[in-house]
């Protein structure tokens, strides 16, 4: 009685969705850095150790999540902070800044379309199809934005987090076989296909590319924000 009292105690306090993501998402970078292989994804890896986990242990979602959200709250200043390389890059970015901008505009534009195209063939319910608008913009503005529009932030957020791990599992593969040469298009496409993701994949590309790839995601985000309301509106 004492022990499951204990343990009920523990898995009701922070520490333990905390401590969770950390191990498993360690353990990624450890497994990554063995294999040398792209596919070897901290965070796909780390999503799966922490499901396992928690269906073995029996631990409930919501003890989890007490830590886990905290932890989706560093997501906005972590991705804050992608603007250092950004500021490296200034220079080429005023340089290239009506291509950034053009880039960027198609870019927020083909993933709400995309999205669009998708729920329409797969006949979704009108909740599910506001919660995948925002797919290809980060964690923090999806969220927002699908609950402004009438979605389900949780599934904005996975949607999110599986266009992500796509993005950095093949979208430089994918640019390559198109024969994608630009470092700056490169970024472009990376940040905005798979926003925070994609660009710490971008980041191993080239620090140009990676820089680009995070001035994407702060415009993309503010297009798709801009957008999308106005879209659900007009069709509504």
């Amino acid at each position: 009685m004492v022990e499951q009292l204990q343990l009920s105690t523990f898995s009701s306090q922070p520490i333990l969705g905390i401590m969770l993501t950390l191990v498993c998402y360690y353990f990624g970078i450890k497994l990554q850095q063995k294999t040398k292989s792209v596919i070897a994804n901290p965070m796909l890896i780390a999503t799966i150790m922490i499901i396992i986990l928690l269906k073995i242990f029996k631990i409930p979602l919501n003890a989890y999540k007490v830590g886990g959200e905290i932890l989706s709250f560093l997501v906005g200043p972590a991705t804050v902070a992608l603007a250092v390389p950004m500021c490296k890059q200034i220079e080429k970015f005023k340089d290239n800044m009506p291509a950034i901008l053009f880039g960027t505009f198609i870019g927020a534009l083909t993933g709400i379309v995309s999205s669009a195209g998708l729920a329409l063939i797969t006949k979704v319910s009108d909740s599910v199809f506001l919660s995948l608008l925002p797919k290809s913009v980060t964690t923090p503005i999806a969220m927002a934005l699908a609950e402004k529009i009438g979605g389900i932030p949780a599934l904005a957020a996975a949607v999110v987090a599986i266009a992500g791990i796509t993005g950095a599992l093949i979208g430089p593969e994918i640019l390559h076989i198109c024969g994608v040469q630009s470092e700056i298009a490169k970024g472009i496409a990376m940040g905005s296909a798979s926003h925070a993701l994609g660009t710490t994949r971008a980041l191993q590309e080239s620090e140009l590319q990676g820089a680009m790839s995070s001035i994407s995601i702060a415009l993309v985000g503010t297009t798709t924000a801009i957008i999308a309301p106005i879209l659900v509106a007009f069709f509504r």
